[in-house]
């Protein structure tokens, strides 16, 4: 059995129903649930924990509160909700840079995680493409252009959100694929990325569509290509770079719901319940097209099986190019 395979066997048998769980689940909830988010007030992650909590408070009947706890690039809200006691009252919101950090972070005993080993998958709400944008002042119109300006020996750059960012190796893969050596320059989230793209301080960069769609609409900014598996319903007529050309670099982002190790089945299937009646929900849906967010959903089986592929992956994109954060 491979690698892959046992660490799915493994994975799925930790978010599996155990009877002896039952009696504790349909006292579910006792009291309010905390809802984590590892991270600031105010971004992609945040505004949609908000939604869905408002949404699950009615349904649940108890209070649902979102609480940041940022810091460490992610891994201290995480690392928290990886300690917390798998009652179903303390749950995670995470994105899936929660997979890469332990993999690019020096993480102290008290903020290390496992993605796989640490945590119970509920279910995959959400996906975001990735996107490269340019100032339209720059004048490069497509992706073809940068690479034949990246080999004909202009000095370029590109920006992300960060070391270690599905950004950051989104454009390392788009490197290795093209031939060229385009530098990479972290910065500390996505609102100075904009700016200094729209300021043409660095000729393109790595975002998620929610940052940059009313400035592509407004003609500000260029969108040259997305990275995942299909084009975006947000920015429909942007090729993928696998259009491109580019086959083998096809990076998804996403956000999902997660509790402790442990967390009793029977907790699990109503919770996995109620999101994705609220995915279907119209206004949920239109609120989340605003932030330029794409609705998911599903079993958390499909949770459990991105987590792994992910982990595994990534593992190794991180060791190939020699990722670090700082």
């Amino acid at each position: 059995m491979s690698f892959k395979r046992r660490e799915m066997v493994r994975f799925s048998a930790a978010a599996t129903v155990l009877v002896a769980s039952g009696a504790r689940a349909q006292s579910w909830p006792a009291r309010p649930v905390t809802l984590i988010v590892a991270f600031p007030a105010g971004g992609d992650t945040d505004a949609v924990a908000r939604i869905y909590a408002e949404k699950l408070t009615l349904q649940l009947k108890q209070p649902v509160i979102v609480e940041n706890r940022p810091g460490a690039g992610g891994a201290i809200g995480t690392a928290y909700v990886a300690k917390a006691a798998p009652d179903g009252h303390t749950l995670l919101y995470a994105p899936s840079p929660f997979v890469i950090a332990p993999h690019v972070l020096r993480l102290s005993a008290a903020t290390r995680y496992s993605a796989t080993e640490d945590f119970t998958p509920v279910i995959k709400d959400a996906r975001l493409q990735l996107v490269l944008v340019t100032a339209t002042s720059t004048g490069i119109r497509s992706v073809e252009q940068l690479i034949a300006e990246a080999k004909a020996g202009r000095t370029l750059s590109y920006a992300s959100p960060g070391a270690g960012s599905p950004m950051h190796i989104v454009g390392e893969m788009l490197n290795k694929a093209a031939g060229v050596s385009i530098a990479h320059v972290p910065y500390r989230g996505s609102a100075p990325v904009v700016a200094d793209v729209l300021g043409a301080h660095v000729p393109v960069g790595w975002v998620t569509p929610g940052t940059v769609v009313e400035h592509i609409r407004a003609g500000r900014l260029r969108a040259l290509a997305v990275a995942g598996s299909d084009r975006s319903r947000v920015l429909p007529d942007v090729p993928t770079l696998k259009e491109l050309g580019y086959k083998g670099i096809q990076v998804d982002a996403w956000q999902g719901l997660m509790g402790p190790k442990g967390l009793p089945g029977g907790i699990v299937r109503t919770l996995n319940q109620h999101m994705n009646e609220i995915l279907k929900m119209r206004e949920v849906v239109a609120k989340l097209i605003s932030l330029s967010i794409e609705p998911a959903g599903g079993e958390p089986i499909g949770l459990t099986q991105q987590i792994v592929q992910d982990d595994e992956r990534f593992e190794k994109l991180v060791k190939e190019f020699g990722i670090r954060a700082d």
